[in-house]
């Protein structure tokens, strides 16, 4: 398949990374684009007043976990912000994904931590009560401008009133499929499923097995610990007509119709009563996916970059999350924090990388190269992002995009794993299963909420 749309825009980039440093102005971002003069946010304005001092030099160090195309990225980036900004120096420091958060339990509160960190939006709960970060400096980062050019779910990162943290690039969930699968199997590859009806009808027809009754294709990739307990808060839960939490976010909402109940069970039949995927097939899901061994997956956008590194003859597509009584997907990121620690001119040069890593710029740069959608709605909603063949999926879905409030991200997820193993593994009764999933998760909202003194 000739993928034209996403890599015409890819090697566009490339060719054009010199003009884009040469030309972003102060803040790493085009002012001007096709139609006409862009609107500037006041967190988007690095410090260009001039002083008749020199300003003082200053090295800050950046973290991140150990993604392969994100740290070449900001090796980049670094250098397109140091041209800009002189007298700040930014290193870059990264970890295994496994070892992340007790690096920063350990260094931060010592004050051995970065200027800058990367962090997944769901730890921020966390990161907050035990005192890590600071929140964002109101004068450079407005909460009105925030919200005003951001999506809605960045108010997951807002806490006691407060900004902590913003994000260059969020993901959506879409449903990859394989065309080749699909037209082998009988069914037209430009007609994905739409419904949740038809998305397991689909399944069943793309399944292949051995004379031995063992998995040849998936025919829905099936892996809860990926993007399935996600799919399952943010997507199944909203479509089946049920809610998330409470607006105060103290309450799980599970259970408070029969909708949780019954996007739960529509998850699990996919390997319980339809037996058309199962966990750990060719490693998991991603893996079975690009390999050609599961026809259908449920995956993010950053999986884009990926797929381009590691199966360019792979002949797949992206279509929306199939739909039920309503359209929902979840939508997560990654975002920049400053520590509790960072004081006076690290503090000052913390926060102008920290504008440089949202500005437009930056953000057309990392959808292009990682495949993360831009974090800002007039970024996004560009016709040449839009119109893309694999990333329009994932961009019609933003503004149907939920993110969950997590207390505990980890946690949390295994609690969900932990609830569908007790139906595969121990054949205890679906709703046992989610009343104690349920239970169990409230009350990790429970502990944390009484130490908050809320």
């Amino acid at each position: 398949m000739k993928k034209r749309s996403f890599y015409t825009l890819w090697a566009t980039l490339l060719l054009g990374t010199v003009m884009l440093a040469g030309c972003a102005g102060a803040n790493g971002g085009n002012k001007t684009d096709s139609s006409g003069p862009a609107k500037t946010s006041s967190y988007e304005k690095s410090n260009t007043t001039v002083s008749a001092e020199q300003p003082k030099e200053v090295t800050i160090e950046y973290w991140q976990y150990e993604f392969p195309a994100k740290v070449e990225l900001i090796n980049e980036l670094i250098k397109q912000f140091e041209q800009e900004h002189p007298h700040i120096t930014v290193k870059q420091t990264n970890f295994p994904y496994d070892q992340y958060n007790q690096k920063v339990a350990t260094l931060v509160p010592a004050g051995k931590g970065p200027d800058v960190i990367n962090l997944y939006y769901g730890w921020l709960p966390k990161y907050v009560s035990s005192g890590y970060l600071q929140p964002l400096p109101e004068s450079e980062f407005p909460a009105a401008d925030i919200e005003e050019h951001f999506f809605p779910f960045v108010e997951t990162a807002k806490l006691g009133g407060k900004y902590y943290a913003l994000p260059t690039g969020v993901r959506t969930l879409g449903l990859y499929y394989n065309k080749d699968l699909f037209t082998k199997a009988g069914l037209d590859p430009a007609k994905p499923p739409t419904t949740w009806e038809e998305l397991v009808e689909y399944a069943k027809q793309l399944t292949e097995r051995d004379s031995k009754g063992q998995f040849v294709i998936e025919g829905f990739a099936w892996e809860p610990g990926s993007q399935l307990h996600h799919w399952f808060r943010d997507g199944l839960l909203y479509q089946a007509g049920g809610q998330d939490t409470s607006e105060d976010r103290k309450r799980i909402l599970w259970n408070e119709s029969p909708a949780g109940l019954e996007a739960f069970k529509y998850l699990i039949d996919f390997a319980k009563e339809h037996k058309v995927g199962i966990n750990g097939f060719y490693t998991d899901d991603a893996n079975a996916f690009k390999t050609g061994h599961a026809a259908i997956n449920v995956d993010g956008s950053y999986r884009l970059g990926s797929l381009r590194k590691d199966a360019p003859d792979l002949n797949y597509a992206i279509a929306p999350l199939p739909a039920y009584k309503n359209k929902s997907t979840q939508a997560s990121f990654w975002a920049n924090a400053i520590p509790s620690t960072v004081k006076d001119e690290k503090l000052a040069a913390a926060t102008e990388f920290l504008k440089f890593l949202t500005s437009k710029g930056v953000q057309e740069q990392w959808v292009e190269r990682i495949g993360e959608l831009p974090a800002q709605k007039e970024v996004a909603l560009q016709d040449k992002y839009v119109n893309d063949e694999f990333l329009g999926a994932f961009i019609a879905q933003l503004p149907d995009g939920r993110a969950h409030f997590f207390i505990d991200e980890t946690q949390e997820r295994t609690l969900f794993i932990e609830a569908v193993d007790q139906v595969l593994l121990t054949n205890v009764p679906i709703d046992k299963a989610f009343a104690e999933l349920v239970a169990k998760t409230q009350k990790l909202y429970d502990d944390y909420w009484s130490k908050q003194g809320n």
